[in-house]
């Protein structure tokens, strides 16, 4: 008889891992934040109304994601990162400056997205076994902004 060890996870025996990842992906989520605001104070033209409504339900929606990332990390005993200045240093989401026209808002954002979409994953994986509660935000957010990349690429004609 085969006797496969059971070994039950050490509660979240990685913590200190994954509240690092979780920092990166609030500082994503923090310049990401701050180029869909700009897009909604910005944007002009045609699609002036639609557009500006839609970034202001995703900046909103960001900012929810902002906290719930950052009381995540405390959670778990750590600090989440909190000044411009660690933001932009841990972000691979580049701030995107006077940008008005309403394709390259989305295409932006649409880039941001499939930079963060990976990282989201990345940490699903990551907690699988030993944090359920940071698996959960991840599947949640990973099964909302799929969709929600798939809308943006489509308004581009992709």
């Amino acid at each position: 008889m085969n006797k496969k060890k059971n070994k039950t996870p050490n509660y979240l025996e990685n913590s200190k891992e994954i509240a690092d990842e979780l920092n990166e992906l609030l500082s994503d989520y923090q310049v990401f934040y701050m180029n869909v605001r700009g897009f909604h104070w910005n944007i002009k033209g045609e699609k002036f109304f639609e557009l500006h409504m839609k970034f202001e339900e995703l900046y909103n929606d960001l900012a929810m994601k902002i906290d719930e990332i950052a009381e995540r990390i405390r959670t778990l005993g750590f600090f989440p990162l909190h000044t411009f200045k660690d933001y932009l240093e841990n972000a691979t989401v580049k701030p995107v400056k006077n940008l008005s026209e309403g394709k390259e808002c989305v295409k932006e954002i649409v880039k941001a997205l499939e930079t963060i979409l990976p990282k989201q994953h990345k940490i699903l994986i990551m907690t699988e076994d030993t944090d359920e509660s940071t698996n959960a935000l991840m599947s949640d957010y990973l099964r909302e902004q799929e969709k929600l990349l798939w809308m943006y690429r489509s308004y581009l004609g992709q």
